[in-house]
């Protein structure tokens, strides 16, 4: 939670900066935050490559018809949620009438005193094959000391974003304000933000409420008494931002929902790095929200935007810890996809970050739905 202070502390200071400091200071955390937008560029590649890479070689092997129900309603549930928030959002776009401009106007601009860039090893792509090959090559062939050299990877990147670029967001986010502050166009901005957060967490709650009125119909269970038992896994997710550090808990909910011991021991901790239709929903509420605030950007449709979600639903395996983790997992699809640039890319981290907590809980209280499935079909294999 302290982060989600940071970020409102790097607005509102971003904001005073550009209305109210010298051009020259204002320039100055400009700078600042093309230093922190360049390591971030440069790391995502590494993100995806030794998450997924690691995530993929660390699944579980001997149990391979659990294993396939879980990751196949995994996948599905985040693939339909994010669907279906791209239909939702579609629908209300009418209701927003023009585009608001975030980019400096002419005159206004705001300049970096160093050009510094510091171009990605790799492209999104090429990681994300990497990753596959070597992922599944690992697991299949049993090759424990290249696993260590992901897995030791992959604590590097995450040390990374936990030590060096999540606490420097707030700065980065300040200077994308102080810049928005100085082309006039800040007020809009932040009125549109309200919206878009409320939605996301709407969202999210018509989601849940589909997921367990329809499974509780199918598996002749009361809805209400499943949700209830899931209650203190979601308002545990919303206090410590963790799937991970919710697990516990989780375990317990689903235990108290009837499923069985062994399923759940095995499908809520899987279901904690590879289900994430909250995280999707959230991403794609925001994505679009950006790309409505954007002059240069029009809103996609479902088909221009299908592609998105399907490969949302990949990156996002084995996402980093930290908070914020899923959309810096999905970064290098918002720029190869969607064609985000850099002002984007800072709005879209400062509206997921400030409801990340919501969106864990989704993830979290989801997996619920997934241990409920894959218990019914195992109990028929």
């Amino acid at each position: 939670m302290s982060l989600i202070l940071k970020l409102i502390a790097g607005i509102l200071g971003g904001i005073l900066v550009g209305f109210y400091l010298p051009m020259g200071l204002v320039e100055l955390l400009y700078t600042a935050k093309v230093i922190v937008g360049q390591l971030i560029s440069f790391t995502i590649p590494l993100i995806i490559l030794f998450f997924i890479a690691s995530g993929i070689a660390g699944l579980p092997q001997g149990s391979g018809h659990l294993l396939g129900k879980t990751v196949g309603f995994a996948y599905g549930s985040t693939i339909v949620a994010g669907i279906l928030t791209v239909l939702l959002v579609n629908a209300f776009i009418p209701f927003f009438d023009g585009a608001i401009g975030y980019e400096a106007a002419s005159g206004n601009e705001v300049k970096s005193y160093i050009n510094l860039e510091i171009p990605p090893l790799m492209g999104v792509m090429t990681a994300l094959a990497t990753a596959f090959i070597f992922g599944i090559g690992i697991s299949q062939l049993n090759l424990s000391r290249l696993k260590e050299v992901v897995d030791q990877g992959r604590d590097v990147i995450d040390a990374l974003l936990a030590k060096v670029i999540i606490p420097a967001l707030p700065i980065y986010i300040a200077g994308v304000f102080a810049e928005m502050a100085v082309a006039g166009t800040v007020a809009d901005t932040l009125s549109t933000f309200g919206v878009v957060l409320i939605a996301a967490i709407v969202m999210h709650w018509l989601w849940l409420s589909l997921l367990y009125v329809g499974s509780g119909i199918l598996l002749k269970r009361s809805p209400v008494e499943l949700v209830k038992n899931m209650l203190p896994a979601y308002f545990t997710a919303i206090g410590t931002m963790s799937s991970a550090a919710t697990i516990p808990v989780s375990l317990r909910a689903s235990k108290a929902n009837g499923v069985k011991e062994e399923v759940a021991n095995f499908s809520v901790p899987l279901c904690a790095t590879i289900h994430l239709s909250g995280s999707t929903i959230t991403i794609v509420t925001c994505a679009m929200a950006v790309m409505l605030l954007s002059p240069t950007m029009a809103v996609p449709s479902l088909v221009q935007m299908l592609p998105f979600v399907l490969m949302l639903g990949i990156v996002m395996i084995a996402a980093p810890g930290a908070p914020g983790g899923a959309v810096m997992s999905a970064l290098g699809l918002l720029t190869s996809m969607l064609g985000f640039d850099e002002a984007a890319v800072a709005l879209m981290i400062a509206l997921y970050l400030a409801q990340d907590s919501f969106g864990t809980a989704c993830n979290v209280t989801g997996d619920g739905v997934i241990a409920l499935w894959v218990n019914r079909f195992s109990q028929r294999a």
